[in-house]
């Protein structure tokens, strides 16, 4: 199995910090396993080109949209072809984690009922579209000849945050092949209790481009409202880490006493 350390969130903000901080977890951690956690910002995705080309694994986190997920694919890919013009071993694990259910919340206030609780699927619907028209494109197969493999589409925030909805709803959607998804603990008990397989998503994204449009045909911005959530995530990344750092502190000076 793999596990994801993550760089700072106080310090992801800047290009050159987030490749030095990555550089020096992973070989503090000195594990074939292991994934440094990057955000797929406008300042992360440099580093994660840079990070691929240097034979670290990346997670790439805080994607929310088929247009953010592709600029992820491009910095993996990027950091591959640096690497195979010099030879070196392409076998450089990624996974880039687009975030679900966090799109309910943002657009049901927006949109009219025929379209409330259907943005988070047709998220993944359209970025699994888009996963699968990269991994069969002449550039990645170009990679792919030499030893590449794809950087993995995750579901990441795979709960249903509404008791109204099913609790396996989005595991039962989003099912597909070469994909990951990492769901809360409880949501796995529930859909291993009462879940459904209904069929794997399909390559040409289903019902997600359909429903996109229509979102953004009664003004909700797909782009933009993907740009607010990330921005939003990262700001609770850091609240995160700051209270973190806050218990440290308090028990640590409790410990002193």
């Amino acid at each position: 199995g793999w596990v994801s350390l993550e760089v700072s969130s106080l310090l992801a903000s800047d290009t050159k910090t987030t490749i030095e901080q990555a550089v020096a977890l992973h070989a503090k951690a000195n594990r074939p396993n292991l994934f440094i956690k990057v955000p797929g910002t406008p300042e992360g995705l440099p580093a994660i080109e840079e990070l691929t080309y240097r034979g670290i694994s990346v997670n790439v986190t805080l994607l929310f949209s088929p247009k953010q997920y592709l600029a992820a694919a491009d910095a993996y890919l990027k950091g591959l072809e640096r690497r195979a013009k010099e030879g070196k071993s392409l076998r450089v694990e990624s996974v880039a984690s687009v975030f679900i259910s966090r799109w309910e919340k943002k657009v049901n206030p927006k949109v009219p009922d025929a379209l409330k609780n259907k943005s988070g699927i047709a998220i993944g619907e359209c970025c699994y579209q888009a996963y699968a028209q990269v991994y069969a494109s002449d550039r990645f197969l170009a990679l792919q000849d030499k030893g590449a493999r794809p950087q993995r589409l995750l579901m990441a925030s795979t709960s249903t945050k509404d008791p109204s909805l099913p609790d396996s709803m989005y595991v039962t959607a989003l099912a597909a092949a070469r994909t990951v998804n990492t769901m809360p603990e409880e949501t796995l008990h529930a859909f291993f209790d009462h879940g459904k397989m209904e069929g794997l998503l399909r390559t040409d994204g289903g019902n997600g481009p359909a429903t996109l449009a229509a979102m953004e045909k009664v003004g909700c911005g797909v782009d933009a409202c993907a740009l607010e959530l990330q921005q939003e995530g990262a700001a609770s990344f850091v609240k995160s880490w700051n209270e973190m750092l806050a218990k440290i502190q308090s028990k640590s000076a409790a410990m002193a006493k």
